[in-house]
């Protein structure tokens, strides 16, 4: 797809849009657990990285579930790594799991079990990045941060450069394009994050956008060119049925089920895949921590 100039800015329009989308998202916000005053640090946390490319439906009886039996980093940090890879359950990418169960413990030893609000200390933590780092400074602890996940790329990219999907990663042009988007005000940045990402994923989505409904209608840029590209675009598919990555997830189930180690390769569950598929992913599963070989001689496995 050819790259779009950007449109003049402007910072009086930003501020309309800005309006606009904050006055939307006061009547039309979710009730989410995560959202709510006293929900902790770690609770923001962990919808964080529960929330990443999995949807809210699937992650909210799972963010429930786990903050009643893990509360504090602490909590978590006194389990092992199975069991959290076990309670994750079928979120899909398990490594998130182990991720955040090293988190707990890096929270325990280097913080006294608390989330820190400092950037640099969250981007230190296992599995932290700079999206995680800026949405716990925002919603956890009320900082200005630009909070730039895909919603909120969307919603920027059509209204401010009429750019109908955002690409495969973030431009510096684009960061910097967002960071003068957020507004000076704390209190009004923190809202514009929720509010952006809520459009997002509410009304600006990506494949069958509702723009009759959405608050930035009139002053769009990809409404005002008459809403160009969203057919051409790519789209991004992914295989699931045979991949690895489902034969991971089928092996991974089968661990949780059992309470003792498995010769997973004579399982009747995956008498459909080949042998060496089921190699391949036992090694991959081993090497990314998940998974150990427990008895070598008769090829058992367990949960890490």
């Amino acid at each position: 797809m050819k790259a779009m100039p950007y449109p003049p800015h402007s910072e009086r329009l930003d501020a309309t849009r800005v309006r606009a989308v904050a006055t939307w998202y006061d009547s039309h916000a979710r009730d989410l657990p995560w959202r709510r005053p006293e929900c902790s640090a770690w609770g923001v946390l962990v919808s964080e990285v529960m929330l990443q490319q999995t949807p809210v439906v699937r992650v909210l009886p799972a963010w429930e579930r786990w903050m009643e039996r893990w509360p504090t980093p602490a909590d978590l940090a006194s389990a092992t790594q199975a069991d959290a890879v076990r309670a994750w359950e079928r979120l899909g990418y398990p490594r998130r799991a182990k991720r955040l169960w090293e988190c707990a413990q890096a929270l325990v030893e280097r913080h006294d079990g608390a989330v820190p609000a400092d950037a640099d200390a969250l981007l230190a933590l296992p599995g932290v990045g700079d999206y995680t780092a800026s949405a716990v400074l925002t919603f956890a602890f009320g900082h200005r941060a630009v909070v730039l996940d895909t919603n909120v790329r969307r919603v920027i990219g059509r209204a401010w450069r009429g750019v109908p999907l955002p690409g495969p990663s973030v431009s510096r042009d684009e960061r910097e394009l967002a960071a003068k988007v957020v507004p000076a005000e704390v209190a009004d940045a923190v809202r514009w994050a929720a509010a952006s990402m809520e459009l997002g994923a509410l009304v600006c989505t990506a494949r069958a956008p509702r723009c009759q409904d959405c608050p930035l209608v009139a002053t769009c840029e990809w409404v005002a060119a008459g809403s160009p590209g969203l057919a051409d675009a790519p789209r991004r598919t992914q295989a699931w049925h045979g991949t690895d990555r489902q034969v991971r997830g089928r092996i991974l189930a089968l661990l949780r089920a059992s309470p003792d180690p498995l010769t997973v390769a004579g399982s009747a569950m995956l008498a459909d895949v080949e042998p060496g598929q089921i190699d391949r992913c036992l090694h991959g599963l081993v090497v990314d921590g998940l998974v150990a070989l427990v008895d070598a001689e008769r090829g058992r496995f367990a949960l890490a």
